[in-house]
Parts: structure tokens; C-alpha cells; sequence
């Protein structure tokens, strides 16, 4: 969606309409729609991640305010755990099964709501919605860097194991504690809280891609692929994680990481995508991250920059075109050395969605 809002501008306010529709139908925004009906097969409340970035972006055709009204009805449902959360604060591991993975979407999902409120002035919400973004936190265990299930009582699951995996059967969904540590985009601060500063949370960070890459379980989950170390390409709750470099001030480590992803684990091959396509979140990634950009939090509307590996990119947008420049690109050239925006020199880690679709021209200056 992050994509299309920007190619396909139209579509997705079709497609946003019809999650208000059937919202309206069902009472909440969808999970997981199949021929009309809800599955709820998945973790989170996606739908209300989606409404909010469209709110956030001002997306032309759609009423703000019924879609916020669509995202607050969602965040209020007490079902598929929501009476638990209100009731501990997280989601107790004794007492839901994949808490961990359902928690953290749900706080990714919430700081998606703050922003909405935000961009439409509701200033109450946004510290309501702000503050239960940070429900992750109840996992976060000091003695062993990751996020460990935590039971009713406030003790954490033992034993623990970071590399165990069990396939939709334990605290995490199609993951395990190496990936879901990172799954907090909207927290970026709190998560270095957690690890104690700055420093240790990149230290952490960098430990991801060389450790081991072998799963531990029986029926470990077949959706942990594309592997970097226990970084997992192969599915969608790793794809903001090679971005939180630049979001902590190191834009050459994503640099280095998102090139390597984007020329080792994809192909033109039948075989060429590392992980479930999932409705195309996989080849989204891939034409974002090779402009050189991608919105790794959600509701933000700020694309971080990367590595572009295409030299040229022209987009239609509605003020004109937006076009993305690569001087000087090439193999041994992966990190940006320098930026303008029109013309004139720019220094954000990040471009706004409203510049994008203003149109204009993206130039990076490529280098060693």
C-alpha cells in the first residue's frame, strides 16, 4: 500500500473505501477478507495501519473522518484479544496463543492511529493511542535482549530459546525472538530504552545478520526464508528492520544491508522471490527499497532512504512527475553521499510523502 499510494493513487483510495465499507458490514476494519468473508487468519489489526496511512497522507476521495472513525472502532473491539490487552496492558502468553507477534502488530497498529489522530487534530487520542503503542515494552526482558513471553503473573515463558520456532504455535506468528525484537518502527526511542542506549540497541542490531541461520523446533516455521543471518527477508514482519539504521543515524549500515538484499535474494528466476509474495508485499519492497526509499513506519508518511540501485526512476504524480536521480551509481557506489531536492541541498534521512507527490526531482550522489 505504501506503493501504491504513491503509483497508483486512485486504486488506493478505491481500495481504502472499501475497507470503511466493510467496516460498516462487520463492525471493524478487515484482517484478512476471503471472498467477502473475514478469516481473521493473521495477527494484528492491519486494516486500521492502512486507513490510518491514508488519513495521514490526505489521499483525495475519501472522508477522513468516517475512515478515523473506522480506525477507532477497530481499536476499541474487545475480541481476538483486545480484552485481555486492556486488561494487563499485553497480551499475557498463558493466556493467548502468538501474543507476542498479536501484541506487537497491535502497538504498530496503535502508533498508525496516533498519527491519524494527530493529522486530524485530536490531540487526547493521540496521547491515548501514543501510549498504548509502547504495550511491546511488557516483553522486553534485560537479562536476555529479546522479546520473551510474558504470562499473566508478570513472569516470563521459560525456557527460552531466541532460535526456536514452532509454526503458528507459540508466542510469535511465522517468526521467533531474533525477528520480532525489531518489529516496534513506531518506537524507535523506547526500543533503545529498552536495550539501555543507542549504542547497545545498534550493537544488538548488527548481532541480527551474523549469527547462526539455522532455526531450532521440529515444526519451526517455513515463512522464517531469505535469510541474513536471523534477519528473515522472506517475510513482512522483518521489512522495516534494515531501515531502523538510518532511523538511528547510521544510513550507511542500510545502505550496505539493503543492497545486498536486493541483489542476493531476488531474481528473475522462477525461484527469485525469498519469501511469500503475500499479495505483492514482497515485490514492494523490492521497487521502493531500488528507488532508494521506503516508508519503514507506518502512518508516518516519510519514506527513509537506502541504497537505490536504479539509476533513473519517473514517476506520474499529480504535480507533474517525480523523478529519482542515482549520479554516479554503481557496484562498489552504495551509499548516498549527498542529497537535493530541486535543485537545492537536502539533509533529512527521509522524504514526505507530500514532496513525492508534489513532484520534482530526487537527485543522490553516489559513493564508497
Amino acid at each position: 500500500m505504501p506503493l501504491l499510494s504513491i503509483i497508483q493513487q486512485e486504486r488506493y483510495a478505491d481500495m481504502i473505501n472499501t475497507m470503511l465499507g466493510i467496516c460498516d458490514r462487520q463492525g471493524r476494519l478487515p484482517v484478512w477478507h476471503l471472498w467477502g468473508c473475514e478469516t481473521d487468519c493473521m495477527v494484528g489489526n492491519p486494516g486500521t495501519i492502512v486507513v490510518a496511512d491514508a488519513i495521514v497522507k490526505n489521499v483525495p476521495g475519501i472522508d477522513r473522518d468516517r475512515a478515523y472513525a473506522a480506525v477507532r472502532t477497530t481499536a476499541a473491539e474487545k475480541g481476538r484479544g483486545g480484552e485481555l490487552r486492556e486488561k494487563y496492558g499485553f497480551l499475557p502468553s498463558d493466556l493467548f496463543n502468538e501474543s507476542i507477534a498479536f501484541d506487537m502488530e497491535y502497538a504498530v497498529a496503535d502508533g498508525a492511529a496516533a498519527k491519524a489522530a494527530k493529522a486530524l487534530g485530536k490531540d487526547e487520542d493521540f496521547e491515548y493511542f501514543t501510549e498504548r503503542s509502547h504495550s511491546y515494552r511488557h516483553y522486553f526482558d534485560p537479562t536476555v535482549g529479546f522479546m520473551r513471553g510474558r504470562l499473566s503473573d508478570g513472569t516470563f515463558r521459560t525456557p527460552f530459546n531466541p532460535f526456536f520456532s514452532e509454526h503458528r504455535e507459540n508466542d510469535y506468528c511465522e517468526g521467533n525472538a531474533w525477528q520480532y525484537i525489531w518489529l516496534a518502527p513506531q518506537d524507535i526511542e523506547g526500543l533503545q530504552q529498552c536495550f539501555g542506549s543507542r549504542e547497545a540497541t545498534l550493537a544488538k542490531l548488527d548481532s541480527l545478520f551474523i549469527v547462526s541461520s539455522e532455526l531450532e523446533g521440529e515444526n519451526a516455521s517455513p515463512d522464517i526464508s531469505g535469510m541474513i543471518g536471523q534477519y528473515a527477508h522472506g517475510n513482512e514482519p522483518s521489512h522495516s528492520t534494515l531501515y531502523l539504521y538510518t532511523m538511528m543515524g547510521e544510513p550507511d549500515r542500510t545502505a550496505d544491508l539493503v543492497r545486498q538484499t536486493l541483489t542476493t535474494l531476488y531474481s528473475d528466476r522462477p525461484d527469485g522471490l525469498s519469501g511469500n509474495e503475500d499479495a505483492g508485499q514482497m515485490s514492494a519492497w523490492y521497487l521502493l527499497s531500488a528507488m532508494g526509499l521506503y516508508e519503514a513506519e507506518a502512518a508516518s508518511g516519510d519514506y527513509w532512504f537506502g541504497s537505490p540501485l536504479l539509476d533513473r526512476v519517473e514517476i506520474d504524480v499529480p504535480g507533474g512527475t517525480f523523478t529519482v536521480i542515482a549520479e554516479g551509481n554503481g557496484k562498489d557506489n552504495t551509499h548516498i553521499k549527498s542529497i537535493t531536492l530541486n535543485g537545492e541541498p537536502y539533509t533529512l534521512p527521509y522524504i514526505p510523502y507530500s514532496a513525492i507527490m508534489a513532484g520534482g526531482e530526487l537527485r543522490f550522489q553516489m559513493g564508497i
